[in-house]
């Protein structure tokens, strides 16, 4: 029982969900619905409206007003024209926008909002191509109905412009004599265009009308261009630059009479070409004719403001040139002293010294530079003598010259050290000589100072290897020309050798000595310990045979036994004495 209960409550609910579910949707739908049916009601309202006033609009009044203006055949076509147009909107494209509402309607009203849409979208690009064509209509249609107003407005404007331009012209009428009698003819030719308007207004030419208020505003604006541009341009042209153009040209003149070539700057063929436009630019003037003047004359003024920075840097050129030539001369005579001092000694110095035809060569070819260099001086100084060029361009060429000059210093440099240094090595040599004799001297004398019993034959042969290599270096001292650097690796070698033979000495003289000491201190302890005993014993024996380092480490090894620390007592002692 309890089972059947609760299958028919589970049914219960479910029906309830799937009713609820209905409900539910049946409200959206209605929802949507309505929504629909407003949005395309208000959109629909809205583009009935727009048709409508489409026709609403003046247009029909204004073709009655220019209908009573006619009174020429121009303007008799422009209404025909017109008139059509209209009736072309009215009785075509007006019935065609309201089929296509009639059609939206009925689509509305069966709530087919599918179809709507595209006819809706097609409707409202229809009414904005009549509302247009309907604007521009109205827009050219006024233009003549309201012409006379306008006309008269834009006359007045330029009649309160013409006067302000008469009042300037007064106030300063010395200021433009120079094309006084133009201006005054243009102001005459603008009273008659006024006179002009009035006449053709009273007849209503309008497309007469139309002409003269363009030609009157053309003449005025030009007019009132001449007022504010004449009087800079007269003072550039006919006072700044005329003073500017003599200046540069004197300064030019003074120039080339103190040795300058200026002729690439072109100042008498660029001053007449700038005369030229200067004369061209007020016959333009005095017919009121303003066209680039100002550019022109503003080109002019900076390029002969250009000029007197052209005349400054030739004139520091000038001042570098000189400058730079006298280093260059300094340094030139200079280096041919030294050039002519090594040419001339060239045969002393190869007869002392055994140089590479290399070198030598490149003596010969830095002598021709030097003079190819001083030849190429001259001809420059020459240049400017003659005033075949100017200066700025002489300096660069001046400035490569010394940098040719600087190279072949360098080279000089180069071939003096090298005979210097010959010298030096030399001088070196015979001093070093000295040395490694003395050296190998002390090194015998040590050894025959104290008497060993047997001199190790590691000295000997050491003192055969010095002896030869200082013969060497002696035999290599003798020749004639000297090979540098063959004598120096012989000064090295006798060197080398030789410190080695004397440190091999002093070693062995040292551990001797010692060792020596070190049996004799060590004795005191023979009785009391035969490992003492027999340890100095050994060293006696190895002190006899020469090895005198194995000697002195057995005795110290022996006394430490019964003295320990015995090694730092014994090299102090030694070094006590």
């Amino acid at each position: 029982m309890v089972v059947i209960h609760l299958d028919n409550t589970v049914k219960l609910l479910s029906l309830t969900y799937v009713l609820l579910a209905m409900a539910i949707v049946t409200v959206v739908l209605i929802l949507i619905s309505r929504h629909n049916k407003k949005r395309y009601g208000e959109i629909f309202n809205e583009l009935e409206r727009e048709k409508n006033l489409i026709l609403n609009s003046n247009i029909q009044s204004e073709l009655n007003k220019v209908e009573n203006m006619i009174n020429s055949k121009d303007l008799q076509d422009a209404y025909a024209e017109w008139k059509k147009r209209f009736d072309e909107i009215k009785n075509i494209d007006i019935p065609m926008l309201t089929d296509y509402l009639i059609e939206v309607e009925d689509l509305f009203k069966s709530k087919k909002y599918k179809e709507i849409e595209p006819l809706l979208a097609k409707t409202e690009l229809n009414i904005y191509n009549v509302k247009t064509k309907a604007s521009y209509l109205l827009e050219e249609i006024k233009n003549v109905t309201l012409s006379e107003e306008r006309n008269r407005e834009t006359v007045t404007k330029l009649k309160t412009k013409y006067r302000s331009v008469l009042s300037l012209y007064k106030e300063n009428i010395n200021v433009y004599n120079l094309i006084k009698t133009p201006i005054e003819l243009q102001f005459e030719n603008i009273d008659k265009l006024f006179s002009a308007f009035e006449s053709a207004m009273d007849k209503k030419a309008l497309s007469e009308v139309a002409k003269i208020i363009k030609v009157l505003d053309d003449a005025i604006n030009n007019l009132d261009a001449v007022m504010n541009e004449a009087p800079e341009i007269i003072l550039l042209g006919a006072r700044l630059i005329p003073k500017k153009m003599a200046d540069v040209n004197n300064i030019y003149s003074k120039m080339n009479r103190d040795g300058f070539n200026l002729d690439y700057l072109s100042i008498r063929e660029n001053t007449e070409e700038a005369e030229k436009k200067i004369a061209d630019i007020f016959d333009r003037l005095k017919v009121l004719n303003l066209e680039d003047s100002m550019l022109e004359l503003k080109t002019i003024s900076t390029y002969f403001d250009n000029i007197y920075n052209d005349y400054d840097k030739e004139r520091l050129a000038k001042t570098q040139f000189s400058e730079n030539g006298r280093n260059i001369v300094t340094k030139l005579n200079k280096m041919r002293k030294i050039s002519d001092n090594l040419n001339n000694r060239l045969s002393e110095i190869t007869a002392k010294y055994e140089i590479d035809d290399k070198d030598i060569k490149n003596l010969n070819i830095l002598t021709v530079s030097l003079r190819g260099a001083t030849e190429d001086y001259d001809l420059l100084v020459d240049r400017a003598r003659r005033k075949e060029l100017p200066f700025s361009k002489l300096n660069k060429e001046l400035t490569k010259l010394n940098n040719r000059v600087s190279s072949q210093e360098e080279n000089l440099d180069s071939i003096l050290r090298m005979v210097n240094d010959y010298k030096m090595d030399e001088t070196r040599a015979h001093e070093q000589l000295d040395e490694i004799r003395e050296m190998s001297e002390t090194s015998k004398k040590k050894i025959a100072s104290y008497k060993l019993p047997i001199v190790p034959r590691k000295y000997y042969i050491e003192l055969a290897e010095a002896t030869e290599s200082i013969k060497e270096m002696i035999k290599e001292l003798e020749k004639k020309p000297l090979n540098i650097e063959v004598l120096n690796t012989r000064v090295d070698t006798a060197r080398d050798l030789t410190l080695k033979l004397y440190k091999t000495t002093m070693d062995t003289v040292k551990s001797a000595s010692m060792s020596e000491h070190a049996i004799v201190y060590g004795n005191r302890y023979r009785n009391n310990n035969p490992r003492v005993s027999d340890g100095l014993d050994k060293a006696e024996r190895l002190f006899y045979e020469g090895d005198f380092k194995s000697s002195l480490e057995c005795a110290i090894k022996a006394i430490n036994i019964v003295e320990p620390g015995i090694h730092e007592r014994l090299l102090s002692e030694f070094k006590a004495k």
